[in-house]
């Protein structure tokens, strides 16, 4: 990923009702806060559009210093509710009031209250049970975990192999960019764990090959034998395009795992609670996995994830031996009980899937206005992605990308970088609370953007 530079420019003055930019870009008051963190922390944290966040609220984001953007982000898709929701303040101001802010994994009310909640949006409520987590690395880390075990346990140790698909992302930790299917992310790793393999993922555009033979030919190919798989995973969507599976391809899968005994796992970490226009991507599909890993939308807010699966998996642990520090963590917990309820009373996976059928058409219409640089469209709900390749190829421009992004934020849209396995990809996913106009207005602003670099 690229750095943006620091060095101000002057961009046009915007007033309107959702975007106002009054300064240069970076603001020249913030670079001291930049070179303090250059000094003070990697420069791994570094990368996004050069902005000092002061206030969020709902779908726009404000700077200290009269700035405002309509934000496409979500943080990282994490405010599927919108930012700083008056409702998920209060529910943590309780907590903080009554006082407590840590419990380890000792029992308080609200963990039983959510952990219900999350059982109820299973494939099959009592079939299921969840478990709170921080990180949606970790939750993902305890699919692989959890798929290993019960192979192992009911099997033997031939049943060892995870299959997961290329360009994958699943986290940051070392079991979960295992599982990852993006090489260059694995590189510290030294000689990876054989018995983590890809597939190819069916995208449909880098990879136009969509028929489910072909993960069987590439298990094939690798000696693998399907009564040897212990699990398989797939993000619902992969989080680069967003690239979503056929619907056809996610039912074999399923089948195939259900033959085999292998544990089915849809992370979901980025595509739950509304951002597809249903509450999990995979319904979509019409699967139901063994497991599913959560994050991100879980909360809107405060860091939370959850494994939620089938009681079978979930309960051959016993006391003590799977858990994590901040497990169930009492204000992010009632952070995530006030979104889910959110999220349920204004009926935001309805919305969300209602403004996908606005945002989608007009992204289409940007996109064959310029068909030679914008080579894929992809998207439901709430979340959108346009791949950016250099003109008469299938050849990633990322370096294009960025000055499309960063034209936006120019012009008070905020999205972060570019992303995909080569930072090609525009991501739009703004909070599923976005009024309609913003949404239009972030559209008129997107495709100003398209014509300033790519007219």
């Amino acid at each position: 990923m690229a750095e943006y530079s620091l060095k101000p420019v002057e961009v046009p003055l915007i007033k309107t009702r959702y975007r106002a930019i009054r300064t240069r870009l970076p603001v020249p008051q913030s670079l001291p806060i930049f070179e303090a963190l250059k000094k003070s922390e990697p420069r791994s944290m570094m990368g996004q559009p050069p902005i000092v966040w002061h206030e969020a609220d709902n779908f726009v984001v404000r700077d200290r210093w009269g700035n405002q953007w309509i934000d496409w982000s979500s943080g990282v898709l994490i405010a599927n509710a919108g930012h700083n929701r008056r409702e998920i303040r209060a529910a943590v101001r309780k907590v903080m009031d009554q006082g407590l802010m840590a419990s380890y994994v000792f029992v308080h009310e609200r963990r039983a209250e959510l952990t219900v909640l999350l059982q109820g949006l299973a494939p099959e409520p009592k079939n299921y049970s969840s478990f709170l987590l921080t990180t949606g690395s970790e939750a993902t880390e305890n699919c692989v975990k959890l798929a290993k075990t019960y192979a192992l346990e009911k099997y033997g140790p031939e049943k060892r192999f995870f299959v997961t698909f290329g360009n994958a992302f699943h986290g940051r930790t070392m079991g979960s960019q295992l599982a990852g299917g993006i090489p260059r992310l694995k590189k510290w790793i030294g000689e990876a764990d054989k018995t983590f393999v890809q597939v190819p993922f069916p995208d449909g555009y880098f990879n136009e090959n969509t028929s489910f033979d072909l993960f069987l030919e590439t298990l094939r190919s690798q000696g693998i034998e399907p009564g040897k798989i212990a699990g398989v995973m797939s993000e619902s969507y992969q989080g680069g395009g967003p690239d979503f599976l056929p619907a056809d391809y996610a039912k074999k899968l399923e089948a195939f795992c259900r033959k085999h005994d292998i544990v089915l796992v849809m992370d979901e970490v980025q595509a739950g609670f509304g951002r597809t226009g249903k509450w999990f991507c995979f319904q979509h599909y019409g699967i139901k996995p063994d497991l599913i890993a959560c994050g991100k939308g879980i909360s809107s807010s405060l860091p939370i994830s959850a494994v939620i699966g089938r009681k079978e998996i979930m309960d051959m642990y016993p006391p003590g031996s799977m858990t994590s520090t901040h497990s169930a963590s009492p204000l992010p917990v009632a952070a995530a009980i006030a979104n889910i309820r959110l999220i349920r009373r204004e009926k935001l996976v309805e919305r969300s899937a209602k403004l996908g059928e606005m945002m989608m058409p007009e992204l289409a219409r940007i996109q064959a206005r310029y068909p030679g640089a914008l080579g894929c469209l992809r998207g439901k709900g709430l979340v959108a992605g346009l791949q950016v390749i250099k003109p008469g190829t299938k050849e990633p421009d990322p370096a294009t990308a960025q000055r499309i992004n960063l034209a936006c934020f120019h012009k008070g849209l905020l999205m972060f970088a570019p992303v995909g396995f080569s930072g090609h990809c525009i991501k739009i996913a703004p909070p599923l609370t976005i009024a309609k106009s913003a949404l239009k207005e972030g559209l008129a602003v997107l495709e100003e953007a398209f014509d300033e670099v790519l007219g």
